[in-house]
């Protein structure tokens, strides 16, 4: 594939990309801008590319699936947590709108960086990516109405739960898998689990 029009055809013919404001986000945000320089010849290929430190931009199919699951909507605050190259961060900024927010945190202060600047090759206003907290997520500006995780994890934290508004989703890479958790009340949530992902592993 040659250009992101290919690419978004391609994801939505193969089913992945379903839902209108997440296809909009593909076709507006542009995956090349995102890439390493001297990759930009890679950035449409169904497959993650290396961005340094341990850290990689993810395959449009899984970044697509996950979106499809978190389900993101207009005007909603929204955590971006391993934000990396600010890709995600950049998609969301687009389906929530100016009416909604998105913060997206990164342990690695040069994918901090990294990130922010390729966030401002974009007029998104509703959007910024900063240094993580010691604590997982972003607890200060919590609670969340979907939270999006794009590192694996060996288990579900409860301490990313803690921060998800009641009704709110989390999608999170546990293990080999993606984990789609519904939070019913302060106490109780629901889980669906699609198998057959690999990732990086979380920094903290």
């Amino acid at each position: 594939m040659h250009s992101n029009r290919e690419l978004v055809d391609y994801l939505i013919r193969r089913g992945t990309l379903t839902t209108p404001a997440i296809i909009a986000a593909f076709r507006a945000v542009d995956r090349k801008y995102f890439v390493q320089p001297g990759l930009g010849s890679l950035a449409y290929e169904d497959h993650p590319l290396d961005i340094g430190y341990k850290a990689t931009i993810s395959q449009p199919t899984t970044v697509a699936f996950m979106l499809e699951k978190l389900a993101p909507q207009a005007g909603e605050k929204i955590l971006d947590i391993g934000s990396g190259s600010g890709w995600t961060t950049a998609l969301l900024a687009h389906i929530v709108g100016a009416t909604g927010i998105v913060n997206g945190v990164e342990i690695v202060p040069e994918l901090t960086e990294l990130g922010s600047n390729n966030l401002k090759k974009y007029p998104f206003r509703n959007a910024e990516i900063i240094q993580a907290e010691k604590k997982l997520g972003m607890e200060s500006k919590s609670p969340f109405d979907r939270i999006l995780v794009s590192a694996s994890i060996a288990q579900l934290p409860e301490e990313i739960i803690t921060q998800l508004a009641v009704g709110g989703t989390l999608v999170i890479p546990i293990g080999e898998a993606i984990w789609q958790v519904h939070k019913i009340s302060a106490t109780q949530h629901s889980t669906n689990k699609y198998p057959g992902f690999l990732f990086v592993p979380l920094q903290k």
